[in-house]
C-alpha cells in the first residue's frame, strides 16, 4: 500500500530470549515437561537461568520474530512491546533495531524488570520454553503512536499478550485504531494454553470483524472451535474471518478464503530440522510479507513455508541465511 509507511506493525510481548541446549536428563530433573511452555515469577526465572548452559540471547517473543523475519524478508517492520530501564531491556532495544525493525515504545522506570523466555532445545530439536514475564506485561495504551498504527498496511497481534489487562486493552485500542484508518488487522493464537481462558472473546472478536487474518496451528484451531477433527474445525472458524491461515506440521499448511482452500507442502532447504523454535512466527513473517506485496494466497503460503524452513534448520529464532535471497530463489 502506497500510503504506509510500514508494511507490518506487530504489538506482543517484549522479552529476551535465552536459548541453550540441554539434555532430556536436565529436563526430568528440572520436571519439566518436554515442548511444553511455562510461566515463571522472577525467582524462578533466575533458578533456572541458573541452571542454564552457555546461551544466545537476542530480543524475542513471538510477535517480535515475526517482526524481524519481515525485516530480513525486505519488508517495513515495527513492533510495540514493554520493556524495563534495565540491562536486559537495553539488549531487547539494540537488538530489535539492529534489525531494521522500528521500535518507539518507552522503556519503564518503576515496576517489573524485563522479561525473558528461557528456551531449552533437546537433541532432538524440541524446544521447551519458561517464560518470566516481567515488564511486557505492563504495557499499556498509552504507549501506544497513533500515527505508526495508523501509518502500518497490517497491525499484527499475538495471543500471549492477550491474557493480560493493561495489554488487552492496548491491543483493542489498537485494533480500533487501524480500523478507523482501513487497515488489515492479524491475529496469532499463539499456544493453546492462551487459547481456553479467553476462548469466547476471541470468538466474539472474529464474529464481530475486528479481525481479518486468523493464524493458527492444528491443535489451537482445534482448540478454538473446540472440536477434535482438524477438518471440521477449520469448517467451523472460515467463515468467522476473511483469511483463515493453518500450518500443519509435516503437511506443510493451508489458507482459506471466502471459502476457497489453498494448501502449500513444507519447504525442503536442506539441512535438517536443528531446533523449531520461532518455526510458527517465522512462517507468519513470510505470509504477511506476502500479502503486502499483493501477492495470492499460494504465494504468502509459499514464502512462509520457506522462512519456516530456515528457521528450523539451525539453532535459534533468527535467519542466518539471506531470506529475500532465498524466497526469490525458491519461488
Amino acid at each position: 500500500m502506497t500510503d504506509t509507511r510500514l508494511d507490518v506493525l506487530a504489538i506482543g510481548d517484549a522479552v529476551v530470549d535465552v536459548i541453550a541446549r540441554a539434555e532430556d536428563s536436565f529436563l526430568a530433573e528440572e520436571g519439566l515437561v518436554k515442548g511444553s511452555m511455562q510461566v515463571l515469577d522472577a525467582d524462578g526465572a533466575t533458578r533456572l537461568y541458573s541452571k542454564m548452559s552457555q546461551a544466545r540471547e537476542t530480543s524475542g517473543g513471538s510477535a517480535a520474530n515475526t517482526v524481524a523475519g519481515v525485516a530480513a524478508l525486505g519488508g517495513r517492520a515495527g513492533f510495540v512491546g514493554q520493556v524495563a530501564a534495565d540491562q536486559l531491556g537495553e539488549i531487547f532495544i539494540h537488538d530489535i533495531r539492529a534489525l531494521g525493525v522500528e521500535f518507539l515504545t518507552p522503556p519503564k522506570r518503576d515496576g517489573l524488570p524485563t522479561g525473558r523466555c528461557l528456551i531449552l532445545v533437546t537433541p532432538d530439536a524440541q524446544r521447551t520454553m519458561n517464560t518470566f514475564r516481567g515488564a511486557a506485561h505492563q504495557l499499556t495504551a498509552e504507549a501506544l503512536d497513533a500515527e505508526q498504527i495508523r501509518g502500518s498496511a497490517i497491525l499484527y497481534l499475538e495471543a500471549y499478550l492477550w491474557r493480560s489487562e493493561g495489554p488487552r486493552a492496548a491491543m483493542n485500542q489498537a485494533m480500533r485504531i487501524a480500523r478507523e484508518a482501513g487497515r488489515r488487522v492479524a491475529f496469532t493464537l499463539s499456544d493453546i494454553a492462551c487459547i481456553g481462558p479467553h476462548r469466547r472473546e476471541i470468538i466474539a472478536m472474529l464474529d464481530s470483524g475486528a479481525i481479518d487474518l486468523l493464524f493458527a496451528n492444528e491443535m489451537e484451531i482445534r482448540a478454538l472451535a473446540d472440536l477434535d477433527d482438524v477438518d471440521a474445525a477449520i469448517a467451523a472458524i472460515q467463515d468467522r474471518v476473511r483469511v483463515l491461515v493453518v500450518t500443519c506440521g509435516a503437511d506443510g499448511a493451508l489458507a482459506v478464503e471466502d471459502g476457497r482452500r489453498v494448501g502449500v507442502p513444507v519447504a525442503r532447504i536442506g539441512g535438517g530440522i536443528v531446533d523449531t523454535t520461532g518455526a510458527g512466527d517465522l512462517f507468519a513473517a513470510g505470509f504477511l510479507v506476502g500479502q503486502a506485496e499483493g501477492r495470492s494466497l499460494e504465494e504468502s503460503l509459499r514464502i512462509g513455508s520457506i522462512a519456516a524452513a530456515e528457521i528450523i534448520s539451525h539453532f535459534g529464532a533468527r535467519p542466518e541465511a539471506n531470506l529475500r535471497e532465498l524466497v526469490d530463489r525458491m519461488l
